[in-house]
């Protein structure tokens, strides 16, 4: 079977130009005219290979590049940027990023073929680990089928500090929150799950009691998976090993950003950090304004601070026309002002 190579480049010229040549040469090529059309034809066809130009309009090739590598079906597609600039700022973006490498317009046909041929015979080089990777969803959705649906109501615990953990979570629906408890009864939360999450890894990858509490903040629906189930498939499938250790990354980042912030950072800055940290996980539209929900104590927990300071902060927010309140929702009027806070 050919080869699929999709071709994402707004320029008709090039475009069909760069498809003939490669259709010739024996591989079977898929354009797209911009970003958005072809993160759509990455989704419905799953390429072998991506060249993607950097400057479109609607979604530029960055645009592109972040959003498959966020997808499980794509994200080990390889990527070659295709770019008319030369600056090595633009290249080292994009490769920092993840693309796998670039191509500087006028490009000839060797130097097409080339570039293509070296991620195949990388991926090729790869083995077992690479062969498995455009499946890695697959093997997700096999897991979550191993495991038990429960219908968890909100403020229930799911799991307490110190316990040996027996279980991976997947949470098909809801909001999840994680937290540490302090013997003078305050809260600080550390992580916030919503759809398509899982949790309750990182004591069982540390072969460690948890180091935290969780719970759920609305009625959810959650996937008990058993240690076992998830161990054999860390040992024996190499992409999912991959994913979680993306997971372990992220989450040791996040942490450590949080120990920074409640450090240095003004609980001014603290609380519109936790407003767009709670938009970005539980928000429905988060073009630059949005409706959360959330208890004052749950955000003071989010921000390491009593509930009463957080609620004179809000009142301020609402006073410079930040936010909008009523009961638990809040109105984020500006995400981009909340951003802006410096202190």
């Amino acid at each position: 079977m050919n080869r699929k190579v999709l071709i994402i480049e707004d320029n008709d010229d090039i475009r069909e130009g760069t498809a003939e040549v490669l259709e010739l040469a024996g591989y079977q090529p898929i354009t797209a005219k911009h970003g958005k059309v072809g993160v759509e034809m990455a989704l419905q066809h799953h390429p072998d290979i991506i060249l993607c130009d950097i400057m479109m309009p609607e979604l530029d090739g960055y645009g592109v590049l972040y959003l498959l590598s966020k997808n499980p079906k794509t994200a080990n597609i390889p990527f070659i940027f295709i770019t008319a600039k030369s600056e090595r700022a633009d290249m080292r973006k994009g490769m920092e990023m993840g693309a796998d490498d670039y191509l500087t317009k006028p490009f000839d046909d060797i130097e097409l073929f080339k570039a293509i041929e070296s991620r195949f015979k990388k991926k090729q080089q790869s083995g077992t680990f690479s062969a498995e990777a455009g499946n890695t969803q697959a093997l997700l959705e096999a897991l979550q089928k191993k495991g038990k649906l429960r219908l968890v109501a909100s403020k229930q615990v799911i799991y307490v500090e110190d316990d040996e953990p027996t279980h991976l979570y997947y949470l098909v629906k809801g909001q999840i929150k994680t937290y540490k408890r302090f013997k003078d009864g305050r809260e600080l939360s550390s992580s916030l799950y919503h759809n398509g999450d899982f949790f309750g890894y990182e004591a069982i990858c540390n072969g460690a009691l948890y180091t935290d509490n969780a719970a759920t903040l609305t009625d959810s629906e959650i996937i008990q998976i058993q240690k076992s189930d998830f161990m054999e498939y860390l040992l024996n499938h190499q992409s999912v090993s991959k994913m979680f250790i993306s997971l372990l990354s992220g989450s040791v980042q996040d942490k450590g950003k949080q120990m920074l912030q409640l450090a240095y950072s003004s609980v001014r800055k603290r609380v519109a950090d936790a407003l767009l940290q709670v938009a970005n996980k539980f928000a429905q539209n988060t073009n630059d304004s949005c409706i959360i929900k959330i208890s004052r104590d749950d955000l003071a927990a989010l921000v390491g601070t009593a509930s009463e300071t957080v609620s004179r902060m809000l009142a301020d927010f609402k006073d410079e026309k930040l936010i909008d309140k009523k009961g638990s929702a809040i109105n984020i009027l500006s995400i981009e002002k909340l951003k802006d806070i410096k202190h």
